[in-house]
């Protein structure tokens, strides 16, 4: 890979890797953390990297920093996420974003990376499969488990008001 080739993957896929890092994450400044971290990684491997497996190598990156992130924070509880119940309370009626917020916040962390690779990023389930490390038939049986359980919390009326 060289400067026009590495140049050329940050135009393509940042917003890409940060859209996928904030509905993971939910903090828009992990996200881009995120991103940054991603690309800073790729730069270090520049010489190593192939150009076209450029995207792979990014959001496997980011995936695995995202994970990182998680473990790291489930250490530690944010007042906001404590909170967010009482934030609803005094709405009228949430919006649809915020529910599906909430819904993904439900799924454990594999099933909702496959689920927004899938769904949000339009990845093939070969491609999510290389990204995450897991078999096509685990993509597969993942994305059905997020996408059942999604559908049961929006489904039901008291997650909904």
């Amino acid at each position: 890979m060289n400067l026009t080739d590495y140049n050329s993957a940050v135009d393509q896929h940042a917003d890409g890797i940060y859209r996928f890092a904030v509905k993971h994450l939910r903090d828009t400044d992990l996200a881009k953390d995120v991103v940054q971290e991603s690309f800073a990684r790729l730069w270090q491997k520049v010489e190593e990297v192939d150009g076209l497996k450029a995207k792979s190598y990014l959001f496997t990156t980011a995936h695995h920093i995202m994970v990182d992130e998680v473990r790291k924070g489930s250490r530690s509880t944010r007042m906001e996420a404590k909170h967010t119940n009482m934030q609803w309370s005094s709405q009228s009626q949430p919006d649809l974003k915020e529910v599906l917020d909430a819904a993904l916040a439900t799924l454990p962390e594999v099933q909702r990376s496959v689920v927004l690779l899938r769904d949000l990023e339009g990845y093939s389930y070969e491609e999510i499969a290389e990204l995450t490390q897991l078999n096509v038939t685990q993509v597969k049986v993942y994305i059905y488990r997020g996408r059942t359980a999604l559908k049961d919390y929006i489904g039901s009326l008291e997650n909904v008001l």
